[in-house]
């Protein structure tokens, strides 16, 4: 254990916030509990799901999505968008599954995964 994390668990301590006798031993449990409370590879995965929603056009294309399903050219129109970005966004939305996808002939409509568990995200 580093001196710095030995020096802040004694401090702990010593102010009666935690009763650790052995800083070890609780650097230990402290690591422990960490691992089960979230794994690294869940955290990267829900950090990639916060960055997706914390873009407005996202947020914008979940709003339209939940109205009513959308093509990609209906996006595009409804918020002003080239035809790349909205499908770039589209395809951000479906990777973190919130967004699915169904083909007609050459069209792609776009429409909310699970509608009733994104809406109530959308009201946070």
């Amino acid at each position: 254990m580093s001196s710095e994390i030995d020096r802040r668990l004694k401090r702990l301590a010593e102010s009666g916030v935690c009763s650790c006798e052995n800083d070890s031993q609780q650097a230990d449990e402290l690591k422990e509990l960490a691992k089960k409370t979230i794994t690294d590879e869940h955290a990267k995965t829900k950090s990639k799901f916060f960055k997706a929603l914390a873009d407005t056009t996202r947020l914008r294309i979940l709003r339209l999505l939940a109205v009513r399903e959308m093509c990609v050219c209906e996006v595009m129109v409804a918020l002003d968008l080239t035809q790349p970005t909205a499908s770039h966004h589209l395809r951000i939305l479906e990777n973190i599954g919130l967004v699915k996808d169904r083909k007609d002939g050459k069209w792609v409509f776009y429409s909310l995964k699970d509608e009733n568990d994104t809406l109530k995200l959308l009201d946070v």
